[in-house]
């Protein structure tokens, strides 16, 4: 159905008069006249009597007008919601969190919902890896990835992370730690849950010229470090798991080439969503 003829039908109907409704619509009486026929051979009914009184409904007409204000009404309401969404101020936006992003995803979808809370936002664990096809894919609108990141997607650093030994608090750790750590049996992070953390933890330990056993795997960081609290044993996690960290353990950062890198926003589609949730991210990542 052409929106026009209906606007045309019930401007008509509200104002009884040709000439004025012709006048509000800004157009002429006898092409009004002509929106007004099409519509009646569309519906197949006449909708108006025409006289010295004016232009009146027919009982067809009377019959049909509440379904023109209301189609009216919808597409009024489309055209708001789709100014909206396409505004940014409505929509939906799925986004990802790896290991390093523990404690900044949740507060910067926190400080995003605050401002925009017609964006349903969904928040999902998932290693950098998945993370990146996903964004790559469209199934994923934000990641909080590891860095560097395939070609094909866009980022913005947002802070940089470093390797962390946690261990029960009262612990000592000597100042050579590759030694403290070679041979040492250590609680870990399953190496299918946080591959990019498995390689970087690998390559300390490579340039400490260490080897620590294992003690025991988990399936999840916050396990680790409950673990850990518990006295099992030392386990080397990111230095950013201390806002989520037990207060009976305490984590000392590591030195070396390999034990820091960076965490970044990954997109793969700019829109204004997309854009307010990783300013969002930048300002929590800057507090």
């Amino acid at each position: 159905m052409d929106l026009r003829l209906l606007r045309a039908f019930v401007t008509v109907a509200r104002l009884r008069n040709f000439g004025a409704a012709a006048e509000e619509l800004s157009t002429s009486q006898p092409a009004l006249t002509k929106q007004i026929q099409v519509l009646e051979r569309r519906v197949g009914s006449v909708l108006f009597s025409r006289g010295r009184h004016g232009a009146r409904l027919t009982p067809a007409g009377e019959l049909l007008l509440p379904d023109a204000l209301e189609l009216l009404d919808r597409a009024e309401a489309f055209d708001r919601r789709a100014a909206l969404v396409a505004a940014g101020s409505e929509g939906s936006l799925a986004i990802g969190f790896g290991l390093s992003g523990i404690d900044l995803a949740p507060r910067a979808v926190a400080l995003f919902r605050s401002r925009w809370p017609g964006v349903a936002v969904s928040l999902d664990d998932m290693s950098s890896a998945v993370q990146c096809e996903r964004l790559l894919a469209g199934s994923l609108q934000i990641g909080f990835v590891r860095l560097p990141i395939p070609a094909g997607l866009e980022h913005l650093r947002l802070r940089r992370d470093r390797l962390a030994l946690a261990v029960a608090d009262g612990v000592d750790v000597p100042r050579d730690v590759g030694a403290w750590l070679d041979g040492r049996p250590l609680v870990r992070l399953i190496p299918a849950r946080g591959p990019g953390l498995t390689a970087q933890i690998q390559g300390l330990y490579g340039e400490l010229g260490c080897h620590p056993g294992v003690l025991q795997d988990a399936a999840d960081l916050q396990t680790v470090l409950a673990l850990v609290a518990a006295g099992a044993g030392p386990a080397v996690v990111p230095l950013s798991a201390e806002r989520i960290a037990p207060p009976e353990l305490r984590l000392v950062p590591l030195s070396g080439r390999a034990a820091t890198w960076w965490i970044g926003a990954a997109w793969a589609t700019r829109t204004p969503l997309t854009e307010r949730f990783v300013k969002a991210a930048a300002e929590v990542a800057r507090s």
